[in-house]
């Protein structure tokens, strides 16, 4: 206030500066405010999931939770350009991540991510499962359920061996082929 009036009345003072450059600060701090996005609430992990949590395997799944926990600007919903290379988003009405909560499975780190998704189908998310767990990392599987309507739950979970392929059978003859 007191710069306007120095600047109304001729009498620039100290006060003159915070009018120029006090003004873009301001509409630039409404901006990143207007366009925020918090974070999803991290679930209390378990002492299971905080043990391995930093085994080296588990590096990717950490780097997911550490983005969608931190404050985003710019953005309509988190993993944004993920859904929608997955063909998971709606421009009216993306899903929004509620939740992250670290899982054990196996003795493996896992996480499950409860979206809000009325936009998506979930027949939609369905046929995606097959792509999204490896689209996070490789050796995940994931697993759908809708625990109410309108969400979904995305469980990224270590691939259990049955389901990560056959594996190769040795050769029944060891021996050398001879000429």
């Amino acid at each position: 206030m007191i710069g306007w009036l120095g600047y109304a009345t001729g009498n620039p003072n100290l006060s003159l500066p915070t009018i120029f450059y006090g003004i873009p600060i301001l509409l630039g701090g409404l901006a990143l405010k207007s366009s925020e996005l918090p974070p999803a609430d991290l679930v209390p992990a378990d002492a299971a999931a905080v043990a391995l949590r930093q085994d080296p395997a588990s590096q990717t799944l950490r780097k997911l939770v550490k983005d969608v926990t931190r404050w985003r600007y710019g953005q309509k919903a988190h993993l944004e350009t993920s859904l929608e290379a997955l063909k998971l988003w709606d421009d009216d009405a993306p899903p929004q991540l509620l939740s992250v909560a670290e899982r054990a499975h196996d003795g493996r780190y896992g996480l499950a991510l409860r979206f809000r998704a009325e936009g998506v189908p979930f027949s939609r998310w369905q046929e995606k499962q097959d792509r999204l767990g490896r689209f996070f990392a490789k050796g995940l599987d994931a697993r759908l359920s809708q625990p109410a309507a309108g969400e979904v739950l995305l469980e990224l979970l270590p691939a259990d061996a049955l389901s990560a392929g056959p594996a190769a059978e040795p050769d029944p003859d060891p021996s050398p082929a001879q000429p």
